[in-house]
């Protein structure tokens, strides 16, 4: 049991990685005319991105910007399917240069449940606190510390049919509280 306990733990840290890539992906895409059209396109763009609504929807293949069947030069996850939002703080700072805030904050909501998919589901929230970390006011008790100014406040998923928690701060939902 022991073993399989630490396989599982192993799923979850390779699983929270490649969540942290993608978006870590977020503060590595360019702010030019094909990531953030000025031109008034307020659609998605071809990857799956709509910068206007401060939305990601589509294939796990084009959140690193490079339809390849893989994120990152990784095929595991490429047929999954990510919805993520961002708010308006996370992307003033992000993309026009405004100071970060308690109220900037990321969710990532992951389903592998298709044919030629990974099979799991994850859903992740992530919050801006600081470099400070723990000791910020922003802090929620109970969450994780990532990217070294930020916090995962949720991360639950299924694997194999198995449900996990890895965060559940208090509280898990967005805003300064």
């Amino acid at each position: 049991m022991a073993r399989k306990k630490a396989q599982t733990n192993h799923v979850h840290i390779i699983i929270l990685s490649i969540a942290s890539l993608l978006l870590f992906s977020i503060f590595l895409v360019q702010n030019s005319t094909t990531s953030r059209s000025k031109s008034g396109n307020n659609g998605f763009d071809e990857f799956g991105y709509n910068y206007t609504a401060r939305t990601f929807n589509g294939s796990a293949d084009g959140v690193d910007r490079n339809l390849d069947k893989t994120v990152w030069g990784d095929p595991a996850y490429a047929n999954d399917k990510i919805k993520m939002t961002w708010s308006k703080a996370w992307d003033d700072a992000r993309f026009n240069g405004k100071p970060w805030t308690c109220d900037a904050w990321e969710d990532n909501q992951w389903n592998g449940k298709f044919p030629d998919a990974s099979g799991e589901i994850w859903h992740y929230r992530i919050v801006w606190v600081g470099p400070e970390l723990k000791e910020s006011s922003c802090w929620r008790e109970g969450g994780s510390p990532i990217w070294d100014q930020f916090e995962v406040i949720f991360s639950q998923g299924t694997v194999g049919n198995e449900h996990f928690w890895d965060v559940h701060a208090s509280p898990a939902g967005y805003g300064v509280f």
